[in-house]
């Protein structure tokens, strides 16, 4: 019991990449070997003080480390409770959380001497982070991308190519998140000898959710400490977005052991219960069909499936929360839990842009924009002398235009 306690505060894997039941490796033959390396090599360079040190490096002087922790008045007096403060990713270098994690990973591509790096995106902000870090470093890029977020993410698109990427549209399956993981995994199968996979999300298979998680921290850490010198405790609620779970868990995972602060993931709740209108893998509701433990892109995660076991299709406003798996680590914590899991409707997202736009001068991430009401709400329970932070994971510039589109429709 002391062990299973001990696992739990501090959230880590075993050796296998296993939190509990969730995580592992679930690939082709192909992938073992590529895999092994990369988790020696992530191994190593874990234990690297000069890893560690180039990296924070970068973060301060190339990607403008460490945010700020904002104290969104406004938003706090609309809410009448709690005092909201705003986790300022987006004014990260290239608009997200993304670059934390592409740095990281760029780094460990160089250590590797892979010159030709891969990667999928969703909402455009990873392959742009991607496309960034290979422009810095000199290396070949591809970023596949589902040809509705193709469409839906036209600036991000003509971002990564304008930056020297190559964008490869996919035109399969539902054309989405799923689907550009798919082909980047199958890309990487005949090119692993000189090609680095970026990941950009805390799923796949080990090594990567530990990796990201790793490398996406620094922003928990940052919290933490800004928190503390503002506030001189720790906050009531954190709120994060969770599509793959990479910005959730870098907040979460440095207060994990503070037991006191409550951890809340935000889903997306699509239009409605039925399948393949939401992607809410949390969510066992009798019209859903999913929320089954289950393997999806060489990990044991939850995942929305029919009742033969096919992966479902889904549906969000938001390019960078339509996957229908989660995060092993953020299964684990919604199977102990740790962490609550939540979800609000592209009603609620697009209500939340608007109003964090403005009512703050902020605009935020479709993705972000999930995050905003469920805050405000947890808030009114809660006294002013409580604080949430909300993980203001991106910049809302990329969906401005879709958003324009979704108000005319409406």
């Amino acid at each position: 019991m002391e062990k299973q306690r001990s696992i739990i505060s501090r959230s880590e894997p075993d050796e296998h990449g296993h939190w509990g039941r969730f995580g592992g490796r679930y690939v082709p033959e192909t992938l073992v070997a590529p895999l092994d390396e990369l988790t020696r090599e992530f191994t190593r360079a874990r234990r690297d003080a000069r890893f560690w040190n180039e990296l924070e490096h970068l973060h301060r002087q190339y990607c403008g480390r460490p945010t700020p922790l904002y104290h969104a008045q406004r938003l706090s007096a609309h809410a009448r409770g709690a005092t909201i403060f705003l986790k300022r990713e987006d004014l990260a270098h290239t608009g997200s959380h993304k670059i934390n994690n592409a740095v990281g990973q760029v780094l460990l591509a160089r250590r590797m001497g892979k010159q030709r790096v891969i990667a999928e995106t969703g909402a455009g902000q990873h392959g742009v982070a991607t496309a960034t870090v290979c422009a810095l470093f000199g290396l070949q890029c591809v970023i596949y991308m589902g040809a509705e977020d193709v469409r839906r993410q036209e600036l991000n698109v003509f971002r990564m190519r304008l930056l020297g990427a190559e964008v490869v549209t996919v035109n399969s399956g539902t054309r989405t998140l799923k689907d550009a993981i798919n082909e980047a995994l199958r890309a990487w199968v005949t090119n692993v000898h000189d090609t680095y996979y970026l990941l950009g999300s805390a799923l796949g298979p080990h090594p990567y959710p530990l990796m990201v998680r790793e490398f996406q921290s620094v922003i928990g850490r940052e919290a933490r400490q800004q928190i503390l010198s503002q506030t001189r405790r720790l906050p009531h609620t954190l709120l994060a977005c969770v599509g793959g779970g990479s910005n959730a868990i870098g907040l979460f995972h440095p207060f994990i052991a503070d037991e006191q602060v409550r951890l809340l993931g935000v889903e997306a709740g699509g239009r409605g219960d039925a399948m393949g209108e939401h992607a809410v893998r949390f969510h066992t509701g009798a019209a859903s069909g999913g929320g089954r433990i289950g393997v999806l892109h060489g990990t044991m995660s939850y995942v929305l499936q029919d009742a033969n076991g096919q992966i479902a299709n889904t549906h969000s406003v938001s390019a960078g929360l339509d996957y229908a798996a989660v995060g092993p680590e953020h299964a684990f914590l919604h199977d102990n839990g740790r962490a609550e899991y939540i979800f609000a409707s592209d009603a609620d997202a697009l209500e939340g842009f608007r109003l964090c736009t403005q009512l703050e001068g902020i605009t935020p991430a479709l993705e972000t924009s999930h995050v905003v009401i469920p805050a405000i709400r947890i808030a009114q329970q809660l006294s002013p002398d409580d604080s949430i932070i909300v993980n203001l994971s991106g910049r809302g510039d990329k969906d401005a235009q879709l958003v324009a589109q979704l108000l005319r429709d409406c």
